[in-house]
């Protein structure tokens, strides 16, 4: 089914025509992502599909009955409500569908099946309960709780206000608010920005069993390969259509290109051969006729135009002016913070001359906080860096922090480096897309593209051997990663940097250091080394506790166990046993209240109303019971963790 059609949209800003008769269609459960370089126009497409802006020509078409949310880039929820009461809104209607389902309940009770009414309340009941079964009505506190947990928001942070939350944190929540609240079409304008890996692992596995139609606007191959079905370009004020993810996209486009590019010149050999035949034979009578003939062939001739390839990149290198010691940095059981809040311990870096090396780990662990730590931005709470012979550090931070108030672009880069001639940093800054008049625009009017490739632009021009990155291809669109990461491949010094970027991190890195609360931990390999060791880590420590349940039941995890005495044993055993006890009673409910959702949906209820409200008072009765097992587990296993930590 055809939920939405754009035909022959165009934006103009003024004479300037952004893009032009572009055609778009979403149909139901399509994946799309629509791509192409910074400044090409998709955010302003996406928010004229979403019916935010009005296309200067051409129109938008939905279906009636679909509807759409469409999410912008770095929006942040903004309430006065508490986490779990905003994200109760998006199930408005359906919680209102559970209030009158209630009412009707009680007025069958009331009502003798006799009477007038009764068949009416009967009908309306059946009605809304099957809406309410099919909008998720019996299970969507669940779905709150785990679109939430996928967000990184456990119970703590239910009862929280949101306006008492980060800035990314608000950014998470309004991405979550929008997924549960399962329009039709879903745009999505880079909703990957600022999620960490394992966020995004997670948003890749909930978007691909999503049931709505999907646009999304993203930066991110790997995530684009795993949830695009296929691919709308938009370049040079035109839209192309590729069946196919983002990498199918690449080759097809390679494979349009090339076969373009072959028909031009056919075309050109032709024109050539035709032209040169009048230009032989037009003046002698003999071969006038057929001359003519072939002057009119060429004016009637639909002539193609030149297939041009990619557009403009940024072009650079990354050189140094000396080389470093074989050891770079070495940092021992460190520990980073702020005053007295320690966010990772105890941190080990032994890094050697042209390794790169990734840093990762989820959002808030303090990664930012241990490169500023290491420039001695930020002070140790434990430990010193002790860097090794010749090594000069450049840095890039994510926030531009480092560029001046409102120097131009030129200045930006000039008052650094007096005494290269204009001609020379002009040229560099070439490299980086800023020609002309582009070199005379202040700091504060650039986009966050254009900032980044400023930063990258000076920290070229520093040529220092051991590059420190903060999340470098942030506001870069994939073309300008790739070049990026081809500069820093080619790069004869050494590098640690942070990135959610999985395909950035995977062509970079020769280590990945993981940063938890327990400090630091190496693996020798790419991403996907990581990957595999990560699984393997998991089924080991799966494996052994089901050992340790098999060959010692009554065992804990303390370690110090039998260092407690008698009375704290104790303590422990009840702790453990209550805990447990709750997780089979846990189990217990989620078998009963599946067994009943599938008693409820057989088609032998379907007319028997009576049984069917009192399956569905049953039902609730489980699902209160089990909202209340869960707080008391949740109390539990808290006060079992503080118990085992002191």
């Amino acid at each position: 089914m055809l939920l939405l059609q754009a035909n022959q949209v165009a934006r103009f800003f003024g004479a300037d025509c952004l893009f032009q008769n572009i055609h778009l269609e979403i149909s139901s459960g399509a994946r799309i992502a629509l791509v192409g370089r910074n400044g090409a126009g998709k955010s302003t497409f996406l928010k004229i599909i979403a019916g935010l802006e009005a296309p200067d020509e051409g129109s938008v078409t939905k279906a009636k009955t679909a509807t759409l949310g469409y999410l912008a880039q770095d929006t942040g929820l903004v309430s006065e409500e508490t986490v779990w009461q905003e994200m109760l809104k998006a199930f408005e209607a359906v919680r209102k569908m559970e209030a009158r389902m209630r009412e009707l309940e009680l007025l069958i009770s009331q009502t003798p099946p006799t009477g007038p009414k009764y068949d009416s309340f009967l009908k309306e009941y059946d009605r809304l309960q099957h809406e309410f079964s099919e909008k998720n009505g019996y299970g969507y506190a669940n779905e709150i709780r785990s679109v939430l947990h996928g967000f990184h928001f456990d119970s703590s942070f239910y009862e929280q206000p949101i306006s008492s939350l980060s800035g990314g944190q608000k950014t998470r929540l309004a991405l979550a608010r929008m997924l549960l609240q399962r329009p039709d079409i879903l745009i999505l304008d880079e909703p990957t920005n600022h999620l960490d890996i394992d966020t995004l692992s997670w948003l890749e596995n909930y978007l691909q069993g999503y049931t709505g139609a999907l646009l999304i606007v993203s930066h991110d191959r790997y995530f684009l390969d795993k949830v695009a079905s296929e691919v709308y370009e938009l370049s040079r004020q035109k839209m192309r259509h590729y069946h196919g993810n983002y990498s199918q996209y690449l080759d097809k486009k390679a494979e349009q290109l090339m076969t373009e590019r072959k028909a031009f010149e056919k075309q050109q050999t032709e024109i050539a051969k035709l032209e040169d035949f009048v230009a032989r034979n037009l003046v002698r009578a003999s071969t006038t006729k057929r001359a003519q003939s072939r002057r009119k062939k060429l004016e009637k001739m639909d002539r193609l135009d030149r297939p041009e390839g990619d557009e403009k990149s940024v072009h650079f290198l990354f050189e140094i002016e000396k080389t470093s010691g074989n050891v770079v940095l070495q940092l021992e059981d460190a520990a980073i913070g702020y005053q007295d809040i320690i966010l990772s311990e105890p941190i080990d870096l032994d890094i050697r001359r042209q390794e790169a090396i990734a840093l990762v780990g989820p959002n808030g662990i303090g990664k930012s906080t241990l490169l500023k730590s290491l420039i001695k931005q930020i002070p140790f709470i434990k430990g010193e860096a002790r860097f090794g012979t010749n090594v000069t550090i450049g840095y890039y931070d994510q926030g531009q922090a480092h560029l001046s108030g409102n120097k131009t672009v030129l200045a930006e880069l000039w008052d650094e480096h007096p005494t290269t001639p204009e001609k020379d940093i002009r040229n560099v800054l070439g490299g980086f897309l800023f020609s002309g008049n582009d070199v005379e625009k202040t700091i504060p009017l650039l986009s966050g593209g254009e900032k980044a490739r400023v930063a990258l632009a000076k920290l070229a021009m520093n040529k220092e051997n051991f590059l420190i990155l903060d999340e470098p291809t942030n506001h870069l669109d994939i073309d300008n990663k790739e070049v990026l990461e081809n500069a820093l491949i080619d790069y004869e010094g050494t590098l640690l940097f942070v990135s959610h970027d999985r395909y950035f991190i995977n062509r970079l890195a020769t280590k990945v250091i993981e940063l938890s609360e327990t400090g630091s931990k190496l693996y020798l390999g790419d991403y996907d080394y990581y990957l595999e060791k990560k699984k393997e880590e998991a089924e080991l420590a799966a494996l052994a506790a089901e050992e340790q349940k098999a060959s010692t039941p009554a065992a804990t995890t303390n370690k110090n166990q039998f260092q407690l005495n008698k009375e704290q044993q104790k303590i422990l055993r009840s702790l453990t046993r209550k805990v447990q006890q709750f997780e089979t009673e846990l189990s217990e409910l989620d078998e009963k209240i599946a067994h009943l959702q599938t008693k409820m949906s057989k088609p032998e209820y379907a007319d028997n109303h009576v049984e069917l409200m009192n399956l569905n008072r049953e039902l609730e009765e489980l699902q209160t019971q089990q909202e209340e097992i869960m707080l008391a587990w949740e109390e539990a296993s808290l006060e079992l963790e503080a118990f085992e930590e002191n």
